[in-house]
Formats: C-alpha cells, structure tokens, sequence
C-alpha cells in the first residue's frame, strides 16, 4: 500500500529539519527524508554564524551589488525574530547567542563602504549604525588597533551548527512528523492532487530497496543538491556550489562576544560556547570532482593551504591575540548561491505542489525559509514579497 503524506521534505540540514518541524506543527502529516544522516552536510559544518548585515561577498562588488543583496532584508530581519525565540519554541538548546556584530574598517575606503553599506540597510529596516575607534575601544577592545570603525548590529550573534539541525528534528519528530534517513530522492511523477515520488532506501547492512510515497507537496531543501534535484521535476533550478575553508582553535578564556566580519577581507569570527575561536569568511576550498567534470558532493572536497593561510592572517591582523592560538583544525564546507547572490525561495514553476528554498545564508535564514515555506504549502499568501527570490528568474520568459 502507498503511503501517503500532506508534505515530503527533502534535505536534512537545519532548513529541512525546521520546515518538517513547522509544517508538523501546521498539522500538516510530514514525511523528512535524507540521502545520508540528519546534519551530516553543509548544516553541520558550516560555522554557525547568524549574519544579517550584508556580509563582505555581497558588497565586494560595489554598490549596485549591494543593493541587489539588500533585497533579502526582509527575510533577515524576519529570521532575526525568529532566532531570538527559536529555542523556546524547540525546548531544547540550540546554542543561540545573539550578542551583537562588527564589520571592521581599517581605512577610509572601507569606511566609506560601512557608511553606505549602513544607510542601505537603515532603509530596510536592519538596527545597525557605524562606531568609531573610541566606541569601539569600550566594547571590542580585543580589536586591532589598525580598525578604525565598525558597522555594529545587535542582532547578529550565532548559533551551534553541531546540535542545532538535531535538536529541531527531534522537536519535529515530536510534533508527528516521520524522519528517515539513509533515503534518497530519485524519481518523481504527477499523481492525483499531487506527486508520487520514489525514495532510494539504503539499510544497516547495505541493502537497498525502492519506497514510493504520495505526497500533495515537496519541499526542496538539500542546499547543493538543489540543482540535481530540480530536474526531477523537470524544473531549472540554477545554483553556484562554493566549498569554503573553516578553522578551529584550541580553547581560550572569554575574548571575542561579537560576530566578526571585515570591510576589506574574507573574514567572520567568532568565539563559540565551547571557547574555541571558529575562523572562516569565504576563502575558497577546491570542489572535488567526478570524471565528467562535474561537483562531486558526496566526496571528501579539499582544502587550499593558500586559503588556510590567507584566512589565519586577516584573523589575526583584525584580533592579534589570535597569533598565540593554536588552529586545532580545518575543514571544508560546501554552501551554493544563485546567480545573483538572492536565495531562490518558493514555488517551482510548473511543477504544482513543489517549493524550493536556497542559497547563500541558508543557515541564518533557514527559520524565515521554513515559515514562508510553510505559508505556501497551505495555501496561505505570504507576509514577504517573494518575487526578488522567485525561483523561474533566470527562465528564460520568466516575468517575474
């Protein structure tokens, strides 16, 4: 007999977990299925951070980028909210710390960019406003003394990337929804007020067998396997996967409560629960690749001694007592963005029933992705504009 379920979450990262729990709580009856385990990519080894400024990546093209970036501020400012709450709701510790965050300058230039970069997000509705040296020496007296200003938000801070994702899909599976892993999305095809779609499951002792379920609708929420998975259903569905460089250090007293970015460099820091200093900002790792040349997500990708090294030194120049920690370890992460650097967020065109959430800050804006998502499997018309995230932009004759 088929299965059936009002709703079939792919991915499970902490967007699939948080649309599963949602969705469940919306009464919906939730199936969440991953090709692996829960956590075990991008969600679970990305650095946590919770950025709602503009990050470096979306200004380092100039001001028209910039503006273009700006245009998920609403979902920012909607995720914002959402964190604060965030572990209320689930009951469980997420490791939010919402302490506030810097985006450092050390010339005029880079100050120049803050100022703008701070009256843009003004404009949206973002707190945030630019510090000079001397506010900066009463709360970041750890910074170099080469920064000279800083756009600071109160909201951003970050989140535990280990137990987050876990933690919202044990409340999900509380709130009746039905988890499986080892499950993966191969095939699709129209059924009566809905889809039915085949899951490749794999068992404890490598046995596989094929599952269909019914479902009235399909999230895709598998980050950089959103582009695969989009032809499933026949949908173009155009993403950039990016691998990036992470580093650890070994354990340190308290230094660093803010959020660190900076004006002039690939760089994001921050002090994490545990003590240890997360070092990353978008230095590049190189994607591992199969024989036809495409990205290989399931493999180990690998990491850029450059990249390590290039990241340690804007660490350190921007907080110098990070030249005495030991880096305990580096990782690589892989992430995606679309085209214009704007997350693709809501229904797939001609493919009814099926909504897509993605790129770039997927974990900072994974509880705002999960509220419109569930907005739109019930029908409900959102409370955010979607159309600049609308994914059939880049179709050719799209109009929206």
């Amino acid at each position: 007999m088929t299965e059936h379920y009002d709703v079939v979450v792919v991915g499970g990262g902490l967007l699939g977990c948080l649309t599963a729990w949602t969705a469940a709580r919306d009464g919906a009856q939730v199936l969440l299925v991953d090709k692996d385990q829960v956590n075990q990519h991008a969600s679970g080894q990305n650095a946590g951070s919770l950025h709602f400024q503009l990050e470096y990546r979306m200004v380092e093209a100039g001001e028209e980028a910039a503006r273009v970036a700006a245009e998920a501020m609403p979902l920012h400012l909607d995720a914002a909210a959402m964190w604060a709450r965030l572990e209320d709701e689930i009951k469980e510790p997420l490791g939010v710390r919402q302490t506030g965050g810097l985006m450092v300058a050390e010339n005029t230039d880079q100050v120049g960019m803050l100022e703008f970069k701070a009256a843009l997000e003004r404009s949206w509705g973002l707190d945030v406003h630019t510090l000079d040296r001397s506010e900066l020496d009463d709360i970041a007296p750890y910074l170099s003394r080469d920064i000279v200003a800083a756009n600071y938000s109160p909201l951003e801070g970050k989140a535990d990337a280990r137990i987050a994702a876990p933690a919202v899909g044990r409340a999900a599976l509380a709130a009746g929804a039905t988890v499986r892993a080892r499950s993966r999305l191969t095939g699709a095809h129209r059924a009566p007020a809905g889809w039915d779609v085949t899951l490749q499951e794999t068992g404890p002792a490598g046995d596989e067998r094929a599952r269909t379920v019914r479902t009235a609708a399909v999230v895709l929420a598998a980050g950089v396997w959103t582009t695969e998975l989009g032809k499933i259903f026949d949908a173009d569905l155009p993403t950039i996967p990016l691998a990036l460089t992470m580093t650890v250090t070994s354990k340190i007293p308290p230094l660093i409560p803010h959020l660190v970015q900076h004006a002039g460099a690939r760089l994001s820091l921050k002090q994490s629960l545990d003590h240890t200093v997360l070092i990353g900002g978008g230095w590049p790792a190189r994607l591992t690749r199969d024989a036809h040349g495409a990205p290989a997500f399931d493999r180990k990708h690998q990491l850029i001694p450059q990249s390590i090294a290039g990241n340690a030194r804007a660490a350190v120049n921007t907080v110098p007592a990070l030249e005495r920690v030991p880096a305990v370890r580096s990782w690589v992460g892989a992430t995606t963005v679309a085209p214009d650097q704007l997350p693709l967020v809501g229904a797939v065109k001609d493919a009814p029933g099926v909504f897509v959430a993605t790129g770039g800050s997927a974990f900072t804006l994974g509880p705002s992705f999960a509220r419109v998502l569930t907005g739109l499997i019930a029908g409900r018309s959102p409370d955010i504009d979607l159309a600049p995230y609308d994914p059939a932009r880049f179709t050719e004759g799209s109009t929206s």
